[in-house]
């Protein structure tokens, strides 16, 4: 990387000299070219008042030709070399009266059609410069009128502008790129090392994802994207972390799940296989003792059914795969239902159970909300004391049905209140045992709420009662439309 930003650099300072060279060469040899006119119009200037017009023109060039020289010399700094300035006079007709390079001057051509002679006639001054076939060289010409009018006076004098002095910049223009070769490439050298360094230390850190319990330190960089990479390799490995910990979790529960489920189905599963042992052993005669060893094979198979369709259950209601017929549900006909099938285990326990249900019509499945108000009626008889109750009302607000559940039973202790919605998880196992059900009641319940997107509430307290607030949409899910 850091070959690469010193060949940037190099490049990108070569581009620029390049550039500022043409642009310099351009600009100065402008002005040289502007100062030049101006200084052979000054001249000009000068030889119209020395001259008089009336007299012999020829024989006052002679005599001023070494000041005119010497001043033309002095104005052009070394541009007019005596041998090669031309100072020519002409009638505004364009013939020559006075040529300094010619004696003859009947044998030179009409020079109305020069640039600078036309200039000098429309404005007063012109200007203009070609190649010389016979100096070989180019010419810089500059006319102006007379001051009376009656003649142009032209000055001419080799001119190849800012290519003079090349020989004098050249050395100046190798040391100007050279010393700012040398500093690009220092600078060049601190940019990779600041650039690179911190994506050393990012790189660097990043070798710790491999650790188990990676943990990231990132110092405050100077460029900004740099930080975001940090920061973005922070919140990664947070993530990362976060989701090891769930993977972790899931594990754990899924191992939970498979030996309480496992322990579950192995109970009923013995008692059944020592009852159809004695059965087939012919050692019971007593068709007394048969008839409650088959009631109670019955009722272990019964019991056996029961947890393997709530597991199912689980597993659907988690993985939403199973196809769910959704119509309008009447909940005061499922609360009915519900609150007859348990009677008989309500009066068992001596709980009585009061109802308030409003006409609310659901658009959900009929098993779910059947599954939802018998897990949590049957928890509120089942864990309830002696003489206790159960309220149950169902209402609507702001477009959810409210589904509330109290009773005035043993409690659940904080410590259990974050996990009793997990799958097979008992409070007190020792009334679980007595009471009976799968473990899987309330993980049910909190499946079903999530199917709909609904929430649940918990309040609780011990050998005072719990109350589960459930708030489940009334209309039809986007999905189910």
């Amino acid at each position: 990387m850091k070959k690469a930003i010193y060949r940037k650099f190099v490049l990108v300072i070569l581009l620029a000299l390049g550039l500022c060279t043409v642009i310099f060469y351009l600009i100065a040899g402008n002005i040289l070219l502007d100062n030049t006119r101006k200084d052979l119009l000054y001249s000009l200037q000068m030889v119209d008042a020395m001259l008089d017009y009336d007299g012999d023109l020829k024989e006052q060039f002679s005599r001023m030709d070494a000041l005119s020289q010497a001043q033309a010399a002095g104005l052009e700094k070394g541009l007019l070399s005596g041998d090669s300035r031309r100072l020519t006079i002409l009638t505004t007709g364009g013939e020559v009266c006075v040529d300094t390079d010619v004696d003859d001057t009947a044998v030179m051509d009409n020079h109305l059609a020069r640039e600078e002679i036309r200039d000098a006639l429309e404005k007063g001054v012109g200007c203009s410069m070609r190649y010389s076939e016979t100096l070989g060289t180019s010419m810089l010409y500059a006319a102006a009128m007379s001051s009376n009018g009656g003649y142009v006076i032209r000055l001419a004098i080799p001119f190849k502008g800012i290519s003079e002095y090349i020989v004098v910049l050249l050395p100046a223009l190798l040391l100007a790129v050279g010393v700012t070769l040398l500093i690009s490439l220092i600078i060049a050298d601190r940019f990779a090392k600041s650039v690179t360094k911190p994506l050393g230390e990012i790189a660097g850190e990043m070798d710790k994802i491999q650790q188990d319990a990676p943990d990231f330190h990132f110092e405050q960089y100077g460029y900004e994207e740099l930080n975001v990479i940090a920061k973005t390799t922070e919140q990664m490995s947070r993530s990362v972390k976060s989701y090891i910990r769930k993977l972790e979790f899931e594990k754990q529960v899924r191992q939970e799940f498979f030996s309480n489920a496992s322990h579950e189905l192995k109970t009923p599963i013995t008692s059944i296989k020592g009852y159809t042992e004695l059965l087939g052993s012919g050692l019971i005669t007593d068709e007394t003792v048969k008839a409650d060893f088959l009631r109670r094979i019955t009722k272990e198979t019964d019991n056996m059914t029961n947890l393997i369709n709530d597991i199912l259950m689980i597993s659907r209601l988690e993985t939403k795969e199973a196809e769910v017929t959704m119509n309008e549900v009447r909940m005061a006909l499922i609360l009915e239902d519900a609150v007859k099938t348990f009677a008989p285990l309500a009066v068992e326990n001596q709980v009585a159970v009061m109802t308030d249900c409003r006409p609310i019509t659901v658009w959900a499945s009929h098993q779910h909300m059947k599954e939802l108000i018998s897990n949590l009626l049957s928890n509120a008889i089942k864990y309830n004391k002696e003489g206790g109750t159960v309220h149950v009302r169902i209402t609507a607000e702001d477009g959810d049905m409210l589904l509330e559940v109290r009773d005035s039973g043993v409690g659940i202790p904080e410590g259990s209140r974050q996990r009793v919605f997990e799958r097979f998880y008992r409070v007190d196992k020792g009334r679980s045992k007595k009471v009976g059900g799968t473990g899987l009641g309330l993980s049910i319940v909190k499946h079903i709420v999530n199917f709909y997107n609904g929430t649940i509430e918990m309040e609780s307290e011990v050998n005072i009662g719990t109350r589960f607030l459930i708030r489940i949409p009334i209309k039809k899910r986007d999905s189910d439309l």
